[in-house]
């Protein structure tokens, strides 16, 4: 009974929790929220991604390919052309294929580095910082913007907003005009727009994402985030332990609080004192304005905006950097993170697997489909020659971009009277129907109901092998 028992100090570290007044307000009316302007080697990573991707969404539809627009996703003719490779409704796998490997590539992304998607690849969150740059050019930085709105109406003021508004309305205008281009010839759809010639449905979608643009990037912006999308409420289910994540380290941090540029960072404990200033900076450049430092929120989409704030007042105070930074929760408690681990690796196999199947089924694609319907009326006949005929509709699709001059042959009977072209012309993106009849001597006749293959192949171009076969049946009275 004289052994002591082991005593740990549980003593939480002292962490600023929300304040009350902020939380009631929670679910009130929305308040406008000033963005700070930052400067880092993770805003130069997003500007980067935002240019690229900004980029080639204005440029890919303007590209030519074959004397056609190279991407044009025509949904009135049920034809999507993407440079060589034209799509059909029966080409549907390829589109589940493409949705598998985005959800699978999502979900590898997000287990291994949080929302990055969302911080820097996003379009809402592209368009959003752009419109928010656009604001800073005719407002001023934040604080002007804070005091201009404080005051009332006057020229200055008027003309700051009007120009801020044109500017959105333009920026918005264009990238309906560029989204729109994806589904209809984009060099015609900018004169018939701005003629007034064109379509209804065309004029119609054009000034229709223009206002979604308008509202999204100019007006909602964090509420998509938080309120809006999907994403927001289901990443916590692949988030663990070892996910990269935008996060603040507490116990490098607490007690926060002002205190003079000269005093030493070893002299920190003495005054107890941690490495936080408490500048808030890391809020006022926070896009959907919450407090990192209150730990882990859904609203945060990681784009790195508090990290860089905080690394620059680190980096002022001689303190060293890394109080928020990109790091796992395994990390934070002292241990080491784990890059390989189950979950990650399982995502990345069946990654691996469906952009495998996505490969294997556009190299094997056969831009030929036959259909053989069968006539209803009449499931055989004897012509006056004595053979049994069947009477067939043949629909020849050509998937392609070229047209192509086909053959026609019966297989399976080693003497078969075709009644019908044999040859016949196709046009790029055409069906071709053609009824035929098969007529067989009875004598090669063995059972009521026998198999047949008809074949379609290109004829007339050395350089192009392209054949399908489609299996049918050939009835009979024995």
């Amino acid at each position: 009974m004289t052994e002591r028992i082991p005593v740990r100090d549980t003593t939480p570290i002292k962490v600023h929790k929300p304040e009350p007044a902020k939380q009631e307000k929670r679910y009130s009316s929305r308040s406008r929220i000033y963005v700070r302007s930052v400067e880092g080697k993770f805003e130069n990573i997003r500007r980067f991604f935002g240019l690229i991707f900004m980029g080639m969404f204005a440029v890919l539809p303007w590209f030519q390919y074959d004397g056609q627009q190279a991407i044009l996703l025509d949904i009135m003719n049920q034809r999507f052309s993407i440079f060589a490779l034209t799509l059909w409704p029966q080409d549907l796998t390829l589109l589940a294929y493409t949705l598998i490997v985005s959800a699978f590539a999502l979900f590898f992304v997000t287990t291994f580095a949080g929302r990055v998607w969302c911080g820097f690849m996003c379009p809402q969150t592209t368009w959003t910082f752009i419109f928010m740059w656009l604001e800073e050019r005719f407002e001023g930085a934040r604080n002007k913007r804070i005091k201009l709105d404080q005051r009332p109406m006057d020229f200055d003021k008027f003309w700051r907003k009007s120009a801020k508004h044109a500017s959105w309305v333009l920026v918005a205008l264009l990238t309906a005009l560029t989204f729109v281009g994806y589904f209809t010839p984009i060099d015609a759809l900018f004169i018939n727009f701005f003629t007034f010639d064109a379509s209804f449905w065309a004029g119609f979608s054009v000034i229709f994402f223009t206002v979604c643009t308008y509202g999204n990037a100019g007006w909602m912006r964090e509420i998509m985030c938080t309120h809006m999308c999907p994403y927001a409420r289901f990443q916590s289910a692949m988030f663990d332990k070892d996910t990269f994540t935008v996060s603040y380290d507490a116990k490098r941090g607490e007690t926060r609080g002002p205190r003079p540029r000269k005093l030493a960072h070893e002299d920190l404990a003495d005054k107890g004192l941690g490495d936080c200033i408490d500048c808030n900076l890391c809020v006022q450049v926070c896009p959907t304005g919450i407090d990192i430092r209150n730990g882990l929120q859904y609203e945060c989409i990681n784009c790195g905006s508090c990290v860089d704030a905080c690394d620059g007042v680190m980096d002022k105070m001689g303190y060293p950097k890394g109080l928020i930074s990109f790091t796992s929760e395994h990390e934070l408690n002292g241990g080491t993170t784990k890059i390989i681990r189950p979950k990650l690796v399982g995502y990345f196999i069946v990654l691996t697997v469906m952009v495998s199947l996505l490969t294997f089924d556009i190299v094997t694609r056969v831009p030929l489909e036959l259909d053989i319907i069968r006539d209803r009326n009449s499931l055989y006949r004897e012509n006056n020659d004595g053979f049994i005929e069947n009477v067939y509709t043949l629909k020849i699709l050509n998937k392609s971009q070229q047209d192509y001059r086909y053959k026609i042959s019966v297989l399976g009977f080693e003497e078969v009277d075709f009644i019908g072209d044999t040859e016949v012309f196709v046009s790029a993106g055409e069906v071709y129907s053609q009824p035929v009849s098969v007529a067989i001597n009875p004598d090669l006749l063995t059972d009521p109901v026998m198999d047949m293959t008809i074949r379609v192949e290109v004829i007339g171009d050395d350089n192009t092998s392209i054949a399908v076969e489609e299996p049918t049946k050939f009835l009979s009275r024995r």
